[in-house]
């Protein structure tokens, strides 16, 4: 007699983790270079660079003084600065701003300028400025905590405006949350430092939760972006008109497009850092990997979202692909547009084609006739700072009214409606005749059940942009089965290093040893983020089964990724990914540790009390395990998807009847989630209740009329119950949609033989 599928058993494995772009041909079968090419070690140094090697802009204006006068008032020179009567632009004559329920009051001392707010405890306390931060459309304040913790006010001064304002007016947080301005989402030392100095070291402790940042030059000055200026001088000095520039500059007139923009988006993206600080040494992807197109960052169209900076659309766009680089459109001292209005883009468009009403089909001058605002369309982020998408899109009205997409033409024309939108654009240009990635992204991207044969499409051919083929990969695993597996695979040779590294990613708690032998060959890597991508991917190993030929790749490797884990120990999500790494080994009371630990940084994350609640039960911790969701439940409580794990809980201790009343709600909260229905109606299967167990299984058919786990519990329910041909019926449904699932085809050939 074949039995119901075993689902309750709570997966520990499947570990989330919170962690603070003309057609070009196609060449699916391009040679894979990337290893096989490279001789030489791809080891590159972690050694620290002596402040003393960084000058300072005065020993630059020597030689480079029109450089020098045009980046002095830049955003870079004004990015931090010492609170002083010159830099502070703000109002602190006794003045008052109140926003979600705190009073913030603005004044001065003799010994310099002050807030008196809400701090870590609730309670109002009277912060000295220290540093100022930026200049426009804003200006943040920063004041000094104790342990070397250094803070970014949530209050800022609108410069443009000329008055205070709230970062982020519609979010309520309590002071004891990691997002108030005291505690981690605003701290200066792991959110801000690392771009807004220069030659940055975090020195982070987490014994004592405690920092001692250092940096060389306290703003973004010239030599953020060239690197240490002590040996180019001394050439210069020793070589006079005989110098000849070396390599040991970046960002010089000789960079490559394409390199200078990843030079450049070491501070112009959303990144996880690898490096245990910046060196100069490798490229970007020795030090960062790019957050690539995931829910809640990117709309399914790859548009920005969340706060990602200009990287990630960047690199979508066709300008990128035709090495159109950074400095093209900005003055790289003074970071202003080279030309204003439309002449910026007129540099490689054509005027007659494109600055005219018949492409643009608006008045001459008016916003409408602005190519920014059809192909940049933005967002507001920090309360007033509206920053432009930089992946240079045609307006897709049609995907709007699909996939819930932005775009610029009811930004514009708020009156109106998608429908409206799409109709105009068809009567002016017709129908999309091109392929956009986003066409192939935004409905895996969505939940589509055949997005799946896009992703694969995409993925494999590199006519798509790097970070949307990586993104394709990603979403892979919401079709996750042993054939998706073998086709994710051949991207872990991908010439790309972001392919690599979201693959890594996708299939790194894969633990079945048959693939093994795909991640060793990444340990030789030449970028740094994708071998300690792979290491955590083979952690599962012990160091005595990893081959001869990989034994020394593995212990270097081994050390990058402590230096990983412990420059991110002071989020949450790196004190997680530790948990992950001793879990994979087997050690179940230090993991559990570890996410304890990652509790203390952000007591409100609840996709580490989840994982923690999981982890608990394993070890045996019932009461803990239990207590966690009823925690995350308290403090979510319309998120479906723990009362599915609390309800698979209780059913593993027999408390069917209450696993039933959690089901219930996860359903309820996340009624289109299918899996949901097929636990539910084994759960009122567990308690003979025939006819809920059938009727949940076909509201849940209704949804997904082919899904092969709700067929089989259907087709159980109806055998156990006496219904033979009902039984059959399905049974032999399941075999024509499923023909290689031996399970299927071993319960039809059983009720065949039933009489």
């Amino acid at each position: 007699m074949f039995t119901a599928l075993s689902f309750f058993k709570i997966k520990t494995n499947n570990l989330l983790f919170v962690l603070a772009i003309i057609l070009l041909v196609s060449c699916n079968n391009k040679e894979n270079k990337y290893v096989e090419a490279k001789k030489e070690s791809v080891f590159v140094s972690s050694e620290l660079i002596p402040d003393d090697h960084f000058l300072g802009d005065k020993a630059c204006a020597v030689c480079h003084i029109d450089e020098v006068k045009d980046w002095q008032g830049s955003h870079h020179d004004k990015a931090m600065q010492i609170a002083t009567d010159a830099t502070i632009l703000a109002d602190f004559n006794n003045t008052s701003f109140k926003s979600q329920g705190v009073t913030s009051r603005f004044f001065k001392k003799d010994d310099g300028y002050y807030v008196n707010t809400e701090g870590p405890d609730g309670e109002n306390h009277d912060y000295k400025i220290e540093y100022t931060f930026g200049i426009t459309p804003l200006q943040q304040y920063i004041v000094k905590f104790p342990n070397g913790h250094y803070q970014c006010l949530r209050t800022a001064w609108d410069t443009e405006k000329n008055k205070w304002f709230d970062l982020y007016p519609d979010f309520k947080v309590v002071h004891s949350e990691w997002l108030h301005w005291s505690r981690g989402g605003l701290n200066w030392n792991n959110m801000c430092a690392d771009c807004h100095s220069t030659n940055v070291r975090k020195n982070y402790k987490q014994a004592d939760h405690s920092y001692d940042t250092k940096y060389a030059i306290i703003n973004v000055n010239c030599e953020a972006c060239h690197g240490p200026g002590k040996a180019h001088v001394e050439q210069v000095n020793e070589l006079g008109d005989n110098y000849v520039a070396t390599e040991g500059m970046w960002m010089t007139a000789d960079t490559e497009p394409k390199e200078l923009v990843d030079q450049c988006a070491r501070c112009h993206m959303r990144r996880e850092q690898f490096s245990g600080h910046f060196n100069f040494e490798g490229t970007m992807m020795d030090h960062y990997f790019p957050q690539i197109l995931t829910n809640n960052l990117y709309h399914p169209d790859g548009q920005i979202l969340d706060e990602v900076y200009v990287y990630g659309s960047f690199v979508q766009s066709k300008m990128y692909q035709h090495n159109v680089t950074c400095t093209n459109c900005h003055d790289p001292h003074s970071l202003k547009l080279r030309f204003e209005g439309n002449a910026l883009c007129l540099q490689c468009h054509e005027p007659p084609k494109y600055d005219t009403p018949s492409h643009h089909f608006h008045e001459v001058n008016s916003e409408g006739a602005q190519c920014i605002n059809c192909h940049m369309d933005g967002k507001i982020y920090m309360g007033n700072d509206y920053r432009r998408d930089h992946s240079f899109r045609i307006p897709r009205p049609d995907q709007s009214l699909k996939y819930g997409t932005p775009n610029a033409c009811v930004r514009c024309h708020t009156d109106k409606s998608n429908e409206w939108a799409w109709e105009h654009f068809k009567k002016n240009y017709g129908e999309p005749d091109y392929t956009h990635f986003s066409d192939l992204l935004a409905p895996a991207f969505t939940g589509e059940a055949e997005g799946y044969h896009d992703l694969l499409t995409m993925a494999s051919d590199t006519i798509y942009p790097d970070i949307a083929r990586a993104s394709a990969v990603n979403l892979m695993t919401n079709y996750f089965n042993r054939e998706v597996i073998n086709d994710m695979l051949r991207f872990l040779k991908d010439e790309s290093p972001i392919v690599r590294g979201a693959t890594i990613d996708a299939l790194s708690e894969i633990t079945n040893e048959d693939y093994v032998n795909y991640f060793l060959p990444l340990l030789k890597d030449p970028k740094r983020t994708v071998r300690i991508k792979a290491f955590f991917a083979l952690s599962s190993l012990d160091e005595l089964q990893i081959p001869d030929e990989y034994k020394d790749a593995y212990k270097k490797v081994k050390k990058e990724f402590e230096v990983h884990l412990s420059v991110t120990s002071d989020f949450a999500g790196g004190r997680a990914k530790r948990g992950g790494y001793y879990l994979k080994k087997g050690d179940l009371l230090n993991a559990i540790k570890s996410f304890e630990s990652a509790l203390e940084v952000d007591n409100l994350n609840n996709i580490i009390r989840s994982n923690l609640a999981n982890l608990y039960y394993r070890n045996g911790q019932v009461e803990e395990a239990e207590a966690a969701f009823k925690t995350i439940i308290s403090q979510e409580p319309e998120f479906g998807q723990t009362y599915y794990s609390y309800a698979l809980l209780l059913g593993e201790q027999n408390r069917t009847e209450e696993a039933i009343e959690q089901m219930i709600l996860a359903i309820k909260y996340m009624p289109e989630n299918i899996r949901f229905y097929y636990n539910l109606s084994l759960l009122y299967d567990k308690v003979n209740n025939f006819k809920k167990a059938e009727e949940i299984a076909v509201k849940g058919l209704k949804l997904a009329p082919q899904n092969g786990d709700l067929l089989y519990v259907l087709a159980y329910i109806y055998q156990k119950n006496g219904q033979i041909g009902k039984a059959r019926n399905i049974a032999q449904q399941l075999v024509q949609l499923y023909p290689n699932n031996q399970q299927y085809v071993g319960m039809y050939n059983q009720l065949r033989q039933v009489q």
